[in-house]
């Protein structure tokens, strides 16, 4: 997480939507303390995003000390293949697939193009291709079934952890009881000094799908502690989209240790 701000600008939009066919939802739901946590889990697993293709436009927020910006990407992505950020003029772009992160920077003509450890490092956890797109659709970054799980209530949400939590990670999830997405993810080691926790503010429905609006993301290591919060202003889920990416000759690449 360290002189990687613009990075992590980029590589954080991974996240929700707002469109003309979109509402926004209210939450209403009211806590059924006798849900087991299997019945919760399923109820989450129905709400998975189902679409071919997204296009956003989404207004980042980042702030690492004292350094502070704003920026607004476009965002695109077909499922399970491609998750692609541009700015204004291509002026950063990125490209993210099963098996490799990309981008590049025409402000200090650099480069990157690797596996995920840049964006675990970023975000002081683990993550796959996988666990970032459920990250950007509200859904548990991990995979349910593979853990026995305890359910509760906390404030306004439904509570899932596991039941015997790893001294090595600590995993706390909230849902919303009025349509089983994530409140908030929130991963802790301890040992490492490291914490993730994803909020997620508002949703909003598009085109019968369920998608966050607001999403906030505070990601802490030792004394540092980076937040990025994203605000997804269009949508459109299903058309025809390229993803075009091509690192410009000449460009310096960036070696993260």
């Amino acid at each position: 997480m360290r002189k990687l701000g613009y990075i992590i600008l980029t590589i954080a939009v991974l996240v929700n939507f707002g469109c003309k066919s979109t509402k926004s939802i209210v939450s209403k739901g009211e806590l059924d303390k006798s849900l087991s946590s299997r019945q919760l889990i399923k109820e989450h697993t129905k709400t998975f995003a189902d679409f071919k293709t997204l296009q956003s436009r989404v207004k980042i927020d980042y702030q690492q000390g004292d350094m502070e910006q704003s920026h607004s990407v476009n965002l695109r992505i077909e499922k399970d293949k491609t998750i692609w950020l541009s700015a204004t003029l291509g002026i950063v772009r990125v490209k993210i697939t099963p098996t490799k992160v990309s981008f590049y920077n025409k402000l200090d003509n650099t480069y990157f193009d690797g596996d995920f450890s840049l964006i675990s490092d970023l975000l002081g956890t683990e993550l796959n291709f996988n666990k970032v797109q459920s990250l950007l659709l509200g859904e548990a970054l991990f995979d349910l079934t593979s853990n026995n799980y305890k359910a509760d209530v906390h404030e306004k949400s439904y509570l899932l952890q596991p039941k015997r939590q790893s001294e090595l990670l600590e995993i706390l999830l909230l849902l919303n009881p009025s349509h089983f997405k994530m409140d908030s993810q929130q991963i802790s080691q301890t040992l490492e000094q490291r914490m993730l926790q994803i909020d997620y503010k508002d949703y909003q429905e598009v085109d019968k799908q369920i998608l966050p609006k607001n999403v906030n993301i505070i990601a802490v290591e030792a004394n540092l502690e980076t937040q990025i919060n994203m605000e997804f202003r269009s949508v459109s889920l299903d058309g025809d989209l390229r993803f075009p990416f091509r690192i410009p000759t000449g460009f310096k690449e960036i070696v993260v240790k």
